[in-house]
């Protein structure tokens, strides 16, 4: 639950990066019926496809449009590369206030470690690890863990962990989170108090779109405790008014998410 005493930033958003070479080769890896996803390099050093950067670009822009006073302050990001080129596009684009400080790094907004899956598709992790997929099948996305890697409440503990920084440290602030598929729905977790079921509800009506924005303000209650209020949701207007790029959604990593 999420304290009483609980200081929220006036504006909360949240972005996931653009489309990411790993999102493209994963799409690729299955739609070819591949075991292995051909990416070359380690999750956390995966960039940008040239259509994120554009991605980035757009939405970045659609902060722009924004007031000064109504534009993100404070930025906070994954350490990983294609969420750090994201939070980078958005900046270049003005979509932050001129005294914002460069996006803050914070290794608790990275994506979720997914152990001896990494780089296997689903048809691969059937193939080479059946006891596995049986043991994901029994246990659910939520609390399966992968051995070397993380369960979803395993992120959802680290983002506690962020959101009390965030409390602490930016309370009545503007603040902008760009991270990962997995992360934008845990912090929706979190943030609304969701369980099990509710959570994967929203998952299985369809992935994160890259660069969608989340939203929320935080209203008052009459005995003083400030609430989380979703205002917009996988938010992809900014995308489909930019002549250079699409809304697109796809698993996360390099192994899919479901």
């Amino acid at each position: 639950m999420v304290a009483s005493s609980q200081r929220w930033p006036a504006r909360l958003w949240i972005v996931r990066h653009g489309q990411s070479a790993g999102n493209v080769a994963t799409a690729a890896a299955d739609a070819a019926g591949l075991a292995v996803v051909d990416m070359p390099l380690r999750d956390a050093d995966v960039p940008l496809s040239d259509l994120g950067h554009a991605q980035a670009a757009a939405v970045g822009r659609w902060f722009a449009a924004l007031p000064e006073a109504e534009r993100p302050e404070v930025m906070l990001s994954s350490p990983f590369v294609r969420a750090r080129q994201t939070a980078r596009a958005i900046c270049e684009a003005g979509g932050v206030t001129g005294k914002a400080r460069p996006p803050i790094l914070d290794e608790r907004l990275r994506e979720r470690e997914f152990g001896i899956l990494d780089r296997l598709t689903p048809a691969g992790v059937r193939q080479r690890l059946p006891d596995e997929a049986d043991a994901r099948a029994l246990l659910g996305k939520f609390y399966h863990r992968p051995p070397g890697g993380e369960s979803w409440a395993d992120v959802i503990l680290r983002l506690r962990s962020a959101l009390d920084t965030v409390s602490l440290h930016y309370a009545d602030r503007r603040v902008l989170i760009v991270c990962h598929q997995v992360v934008v729905l845990c912090l929706r977790y979190v943030l609304e108090e969701m369980d099990e079921a509710a959570v994967l509800k929203i998952d299985a009506a369809g992935d994160v779109v890259n660069c969608g924005v989340c939203e929320y303000d935080f209203e008052e209650e009459e005995h003083g405790e400030q609430l989380p209020r979703l205002l917009r949701y996988n938010f992809s207007a900014p995308l489909d008014d930019a002549p250079d790029a699409r809304a697109t959604s796809a698993p996360d990593a390099l192994v899919a998410a479901r």
